[in-house]
């Protein structure tokens, strides 16, 4: 700044303002009992008033940091890295499973920044050159921060396996119970008979049906394909083509993006879609069914290439260029590795996530498609940005008992969060009170895929959650397809109770079939229990370090 007189005001009041000796530090205390350091690039003259510190004309950098514990030593740590500062930070997918931090730095000697937990369990020390300062901490809600020394952080995930069928295999003699439910569930696909007209819950149907092709496939059971071929074709081509009439895509070109028509005209219409909300839930779906479409098709696939890329870019462009028709990576965020599902509407605790399974379902998608079509990058891309999700939703959304994230009565009372916020973690849901665990557990699961092996890989925590929830089942009015997932679940360790469970019920959710439901049980197998962050799932891992 140049020729700038300061004003910095509070609404706690300032008990203390003192400089040192060549007034280019303050100490400022306040009332709340927390300490302030400000740095200034020369000297600089501070006066204050019960809660306004102000100053005459200054040119220079000032830096301000609140002091996370009054013992000198981290006052002594702030005051080595005080005279570097970062101006913008750049984030690159470098490799697969692998992203770059950059920062441009002004100043002299080493960037001090501050890691939450993710950052620490996937810093690589081997391809940066970093410090970890382990006793330097602050606490925030995402759990403690602490202090990094380097001008540039590579974070590695573990690799995750994106399959179209299941990672372990199906037992062979499980076929036959498939194959009979795979044709009851076949021959019920109608889509004259769709009478939602929501973009939610339509390509949850599409999903639903595109399962069914590739368990057909997995069993070996080729004649419902075509079957389910034109039941995929009937579905999608109309929002491709924009003959479906009572709903449909259009291009925004103001936020640079995809909206349906009813979400233009309402922006409370498709859960708030036409205003951004939940995009990569709701495409991811649909691009799910043109994945498993291309796969089967390959013709169909070329002739509406350009309308599947189309879906995908809204949340998956990486383009950095100021004409390109998408929002760079639209929902996921780079800092915190995970996706927030807010769009342009603004609450008070900041942008939120109810469900990390379907986030997980948008970029797996992504790399289904990349196989579908050949495309390498965009298998590469839709795999890592997966990956990373995985790992921030073991880290934030799934509640150990033993876990200390968080206050130790949200963590007694909770397995698993219902919606995170910037600022605030729910129990609730948006369409379930706290005490619907059954919901919470399904809202984490749901569409269940090969991927969900790998983000439920933690089997002494699906134990735990399993456990927690089963007691959400005496309550009257439990909805049997949430009970679904909750057997899914259980089927991880305990096969054939789940098995059990499952053929008893009477129902499924929308985008959920007891094909479906069967082919998870049967792709199980007894193993010991471990926590291995589901890398176990990557076989080329074994050959690759």
């Amino acid at each position: 700044m140049r020729n700038v007189a300061l004003s910095i005001s509070t609404i706690h009041a300032i008990l203390e303002l003192s400089p040192n000796s060549s007034c280019t530090k303050y100490t400022i205390k306040l009332n709340n009992n927390q300490t302030w350091l400000l740095y200034a690039s020369s000297p600089i003259s501070l006066s204050h008033d019960i809660n306004t510190i102000t100053s005459s004309v200054f040119s220079g950098v000032v830096r301000i940091a609140a002091l996370p514990d009054a013992g000198p030593k981290f006052e002594a740590v702030l005051d080595r890295f005080s005279s570097c500062y970062p101006v913008s930070g750049d984030a690159v997918f470098t490799k697969p499973f692998s992203l770059e931090y950059i920062w441009d730095k002004r100043g002299w000697g080493d960037l001090l920044m501050l890691a939450h937990p993710l950052h620490l369990k996937l810093l690589s020390d081997s391809d940066c050159s970093v410090s970890v300062l382990e006793d330097f901490k602050y606490n925030s809600i995402d759990g403690e921060l602490v202090g990094v020394v380097g001008d540039s952080w590579v974070l590695k995930s573990d690799p995750v396996s994106v399959t179209w069928h299941s990672i372990r295999g199906i037992e062979e003699d499980s076929y036959s119970e498939i194959i009979k439910a795979l044709i009851k569930d076949v021959e019920a696909l109608d889509a004259s008979a769709i009478s939602t007209s929501s973009s939610y819950f339509y390509a949850k149907l599409i999903a639903r049906a595109a399962r069914l092709a590739l368990i057909a496939e997995e069993v070996g059971y080729l004649d419902v394909i075509p079957a389910i071929r034109k039941f995929l074709k009937d579905t999608i081509q109309p929002w491709l083509e924009g003959t479906f009439g009572a709903n449909g895509f259009l291009y925004d070109g103001k936020w640079g993006g995809i909206v349906t028509k009813q979400g233009a005209m309402d922006s409370g219409a498709d859960f708030g879609f036409g205003v951004y909300n939940d995009h990569h839930y709701h495409l991811g779906y649909f691009v799910y069914g043109i994945a498993v479409l291309a796969k089967i098709d390959a013709a169909w696939g070329r002739k509406y290439r350009p309308q599947a890329y189309a879906l995908m870019a809204d949340y998956m462009n990486l383009s950095r260029r100021a004409n390109s028709n998408y929002a760079r990576l639209r929902n996921f965020d780079f800092w915190k590795l995970h996706s927030w599902a807010g769009g342009l509407t603004e609450f008070a605790d900041g942008r939120n996530q109810e469900s990390t399974s379907e986030a997980v379902n948008a970029y797996y998608s992504a790399a289904l498609m990349g196989l579908a079509y050949g495309d390498s990058h965009l298998v590469s891309i839709g795999s890592t940005i997966s990956a990373f999700e995985i790992q921030a939703a073991k880290t934030w959304w799934h509640v150990k008992e033993e876990d200390n994230l968080y206050p130790e009565e949200f963590t007694r009372e909770n397995r698993v969060v219902g919606v995170l916020w910037a600022s605030k973690r729910d129990s609730g849901l948006w369409f379930a009170p706290a005490d619907w665990r059954e919901c919470r557990l399904g809202i984490q699961l749901l569409p269940i895929l090969p991927i969900s092996e790998t983000l439920f890989s933690d089997v002494h925590f699906v134990r735990q959650l399993v456990r927690w929830t089963l007691q959400a089942l005496a309550r009257e009015g439990v909805g049997e397809g949430w009970k679904g997932f909750l057997y899914a679940l259980q089927g991880i360790y305990d096969k054939e109770e789940a098995l059990v469970n499952i053929r008893n019920l009477n129902g499924y959710d929308d985008g959920n079939s007891l094909t479906n439901l069967l082919w998870w049980i049967h792709s199980r197998d007894d193993r010991e229990e471990r926590c291995d962050g589901g890398s176990t799932f990557c076989w080329y891992r074994h050959y690759s370090h």
